[in-house]
């Protein structure tokens, strides 16, 4: 029989080795598009936070425990490794080299030493395969504004390295036709996000056995500042297919050589993004299927989950496929009636997933990572807390605020009469990325003791279209910290009367940590207790010292440079405000974070401290932008839950 106990006091079979353990950390796929081989790189907390190649169906590490299969381009990475016929291309972390590796042989540099040098995102020639063309990033000046972004030639015969295509602040997806003769990529330029103003480009092939030239470019789709095009991929010889958010949601076009034009691949526009913003280089979320440019296969978001969807790319229409899969991630194509992608449900931890779709009716669903398909969680479905989408709306303007709200569920335990439960409410990173309704161990560990766990999708979110993400235009430290304290008060009172008003915490990650930093702030007298893991504490100090992918987005964010609205910088700030800070604060940060770097956190933890605040701080030593080691992962975790059990004064 389950025992009486007051929400936030009860113990649970979820604890941080089990958080920690559970399910093979997969970081994004990739397939030989020759050989069918799927691969995956996964995240070895317990080895330093290196990532390995791993044969996903033999469940067999491909490098050695030397390597760590890692590229820095954009600061946040992405597509480090490429397979073509049986050969891997991968980027190293330590050096930044690009290693060609064959089976049963050592990874072998086909690039020179220069650990300024970049690489990601790799397209192998169809015909002449030793010739890659990829994303480099050249730091040799440091300084953001000094940053070079290309598209270089990598011949691996000769280990040269040559620039290819020049000029954009940004490149990224070169992909080739299945005959070699067109090449297609994206591009974009300051002060635009990739997804607020990319752009496709097509351009003529001409390679010899040594060389590869193009002629003839075109731009084909997006526009500076107003349309983001991106995800390009070829469906045939003549047909590329990408999104575009034209219509005002990422939909799928394409884009016809033959007829030297670009066109929406539906007859009518569906408001649902059939992509997401491209933070990082392994993104993916379409594929063609019979590379006649007949068929494709997309996922889309539909009130807050994944959907996916077969689309005839001749007939403009979708046919949506029944699919267990709430959150899908890094498509990619297997064969003409296959694909594999990252599946997580409400109650299953991620999982590598086949698709097959040869009966459109009915898609067979496999797991195909030898690890994760054959282990069980080490507990009972019933300890799963199944989140609620929930639509509340700010009184002042109408305009929606959407939420997951995640109950107190164990099955060991029930509250005392009347109690309401504590609650943590979640704010994302980015900002301009979005929560899932999936699970995720990290907030069942919450839930399982007896917290309620809410997850906020504030304007300036993606999953909602194009002018939903434009909402925090001007606004950022505005609109989301108002949507989380609207989710606070909200979910707190009638008709909802989910969650204790009086013991609401914010937590958040990154631009998530600013959002609880102003919301501390601005919002006194809502939230009870914050913790900002690598949040941004400076806006002026944060236009002057982040990356160069980020550099301009600030701008947009608060409506123009420091020079042009001081004033917003200022008061936007929350160390310029920490005095009206009353709610005790845990601080997490990482020593070498090169996107919020620790001047941030430091700043607003000595301004709490010198007027007698409560401040806790913990500096996590050889991390960046996040916790990849795992005793870092167990720490953070812990300290976490332990901060909010004493300021509620849950301790046993």
């Amino acid at each position: 029989m389950a025992k009486t106990a007051a929400y936030g006091t009860w113990t649970s079979p979820i604890t941080t080795d089990v958080v920690l353990k559970t399910g093979a950390k997969v970081d994004e796929l990739f397939v030989d598009p020759i050989t069918s081989t799927i691969y995956h790189i996964e995240q070895r907390p317990s080895e330093g936070g290196r990532l390995v190649i791993v044969d996903t169906e033999k469940g067999e590490d491909i490098v050695g425990r030397d390597w760590n299969v890692r590229s820095g381009v954009h600061e946040y990475g992405g597509a480090p490794a490429v397979a073509y016929d049986g050969v891997i291309y991968f980027s190293n972390f330590k050096d930044n080299r690009v290693y060609k590796l064959r089976e049963g042989a050592e990874p072998e540099a086909v690039t020179p030493e220069n650990s300024n040098h970049r690489y990601a995102k790799f397209a192998v020639h169809p015909k002449h395969t030793h010739l890659l063309v990829a994303i480099r990033e050249d730091h040799t000046n440091p300084q953001p504004s000094a940053v070079v972004n290309i598209l270089c030639l990598i011949n691996t015969k000769e280990k040269t390295v040559t620039p290819l295509v020049t000029g954009a602040e940004f490149y990224s997806t070169p992909c080739f036709t299945p005959d070699g003769l067109h090449m297609a990529w994206q591009q974009w330029f300051h002060p635009d996000m990739p997804w607020e103003g990319a752009e496709v480009h097509v351009a003529e092939v001409k390679t010899d056995d040594g060389s590869l030239s193009l002629s003839n470019a075109k731009h084909v789709a997006g526009k500076r500042i107003e349309v983001s095009a991106g995800y390009p991929v070829w469906a045939s010889n003549d047909l590329l297919l990408f999104v575009s958010d034209e219509s005002g949601y990422y939909n799928p076009w394409t884009y016809s050589i033959s007829a030297g034009k670009a066109s929406p691949v539906l007859s009518q526009p569906v408001n649902e993004d059939f992509a997401e913003p491209f933070w990082r280089l392994g993104y993916n979320f379409g594929v063609p299927l019979d590379m006649e440019g007949k068929m494709a296969l997309f996922t889309a978001v539909r009130d807050q989950r994944s959907v996916l969807y077969l689309v005839s790319l001749r007939g403009g229409t979708l046919e949506e496929l029944e699919c267990p899969y709430v959150s899908i991630g890094s498509v990619q194509r297997v064969t003409y009636e296959a694909v594999v992608f990252q599946g997580r449900r409400y109650d299953e931890t991620e999982r590598v997933v086949l698709c097959n779709i040869k009966e459109y009716a009915k898609p067979k669903f496999y797991a195909v990572n030898a690890k994760a398909a054959a282990e069980e969680l080490p507990f009972g479905r019933a300890y799963i807390s199944i989140p609620r989408a929930i639509t509340l709306k700010v009184p002042e303007t109408g305009e929606p605020v959407h939420v997951l709200f995640y109950p107190p569920t164990n099955p060991d335990f029930v509250a005392p009469d009347g109690e309401k439960p504590p609650a943590i409410v979640s704010a994302h990173g980015g900002p301009t990325s979005r929560a899932v309704p999936a699970m995720s161990l990290m907030i069942q560990y919450h839930t399982s003791r007896g917290f309620a766990w809410v997850e906020v999708n504030y304007g300036g979110s993606s999953g909602f279209g194009r002018n939903y993400i434009k909402r925090l235009e001007g606004q950022w430290g505005i609109v989301d910290v108002q949507d989380c304290a609207v989710a606070a008060l909200q979910l707190s009172s009638p008709p909802h009367s989910l969650i204790d008003a009086q013991r609401i915490a914010i937590t958040g990650r990154s631009a998530g940590g600013y959002t609880v930093l102003m919301a501390l702030c601005s919002y006194p007298d809502v939230f009870a207790a914050g913790t900002s893991s690598f949040g941004i504490s400076d806006l002026v100090k944060l236009g002057e010292f982040t990356h160069k992918f980020e550099s301009q987005y600030l701008f947009k964010l608060a409506g123009g440079t420091p020079d042009e609205v001081p004033d917003v910088y200022r008061e936007r700030s929350p160390v310029n405000k920490a005095d009206k800070i009353k709610a005790p604060l845990l601080v997490l940060q990482g020593s070498l974070d090169a996107v919020v770097p620790p001047n941030q956190a430091e700043a607003i933890v000595s301004n709490i401290k010198q007027r007698g605040g409560r401040v806790e701080y913990i500096v996590f030593e050889g991390e960046g932008h996040g916790w990849r080691k795992e005793e870092n992962i167990r720490a953070a975790l812990e300290k976490e839950l332990a901060f909010y059990e004493d300021v509620f004064g849950l301790r046993k």
